[in-house]
């Protein structure tokens, strides 16, 4: 039979509001009586109720979770470790899912706010303002995103692109296109940008499609488009993108990477199996997931009001997607 606490209680000679105090807030009990109590439910086999210490602290131990698109492999690596994490800290976590519309992540994110102890936004794409009104209710973390005055990790990828585009220089290829992803996203933009600082520095001509969707079925759009500029090699948006982009250009019977070189971003666990294996600039997306859990819980216990900005960083994984630049037809000898 389970102990109770009436049973710890008598057993450590207090009242049953000591032991409940004990558990929600040690710091009121006296050290020597808290050491009676937490030996005596040590004997007893006691432990809390997750419901009990939630009513004794006002806490849900619940959080919050939306992602733009969980069908995307990358932010299915993120919520897994997210979940996982909280867990661990003895928290459950409300997933909702955007499926890319910034209008319901505005929706969800008020709605959860208003049930849960914090919200972990993952790549949001809400305005400023919205969002601002979103963690002024309660306490946020910002995945993948700098927003001033909201606490955030988030991994650019400006390091690993900036590889990704030289390596192409390297083979030789001196005209790249550039799949961008969703519009008024802030990943995308920091991407573009880091692409186009790189191309413009090597001096390499840049053609570039988009915004789109981030997805696998834009990618397989864009590939004629990309076909038809000339350009050598592709980087794309993300890798669900670039999958897309290969699926098409091998419908169309063109070579990866002898007549054209792709390059994605994320490193999902489909850009190695995929044929070719894709070249991808990795994010460490397990981290992310870990440390926005870390930064909400600090902030939950701790009671801070200073937002805090951690930086992870990316890394440019090299596979068989990439190679040199086809050399120019010199035609028929005559």
């Amino acid at each position: 039979m389970t102990a109770s606490a009436e049973d710890v209680a008598a057993d450590a000679g207090v009242s049953p509001s000591t032991v409940s105090r004990c558990f929600a807030s040690p710091g009121q009990v006296r050290p020597e009586t808290r050491e009676r109590v937490l030996a005596a439910a040590a004997r007893l086999g006691y432990t809390p109720s997750r419901v009990a210490r939630s009513l004794a602290v006002g806490r849900t131990r619940t959080l919050g979770l939306i992602v733009p698109d969980i069908a995307n492999p990358g932010f299915a690596v993120v919520a897994k470790a997210m979940q996982a994490r909280a867990r661990r800290k003895d928290y459950a976590v409300f997933l909702a899912d955007t499926d890319e519309h910034p209008d319901d992540e505005y929706e969800l994110a008020l709605t959860l706010a208003r049930q849960v102890d914090g919200l972990l936004l993952v790549a949001p794409r809400m305005d400023t303002e919205r969002l601002g009104e979103v963690v002024r209710r309660v306490p946020g973390v910002v995945v993948n995103r700098r927003v001033p005055g909201v606490s955030s990790v988030a991994a650019p990828t400006d390091d690993g692109l900036r590889q990704a585009v030289a390596h192409l220089h390297a083979l030789g290829h001196r005209h790249l296109a550039l799949v961008l992803g969703a519009r008024h996203s802030w990943s995308s933009e920091r991407r573009g940008h880091a692409v186009r600082e790189i191309c413009e520095q090597l001096e390499l001509k840049l053609t570039e499609f988009g915004p789109h969707e981030p997805k696998f079925h834009t990618g397989a759009q864009m590939a004629d488009l990309v076909l038809a500029s000339g350009a050598g090699a592709v980087v794309a948006h993300n890798d669900l993108m670039a999958l897309g982009v290969l699926s098409r250009l091998s419908e169309r019977g063109v070579r990866v990477p002898d007549d054209i070189s792709l390059v994605g971003v994320d490193d999902i666990l489909l850009a190695a199996t995929s044929t070719p294996a894709l070249t991808s600039v990795r994010l460490p997306l397990d981290a992310l997931g870990e440390r926005a859990v870390d930064l909400l819980l600090r902030r939950l216990d701790d009671g801070a009001e200073e937002c805090q900005e951690l930086t992870l960083d990316s890394e440019l994984i090299v596979r068989r997607s990439t190679g040199p630049a086809p050399r120019p037809s010199t035609g028929p000898v005559s």
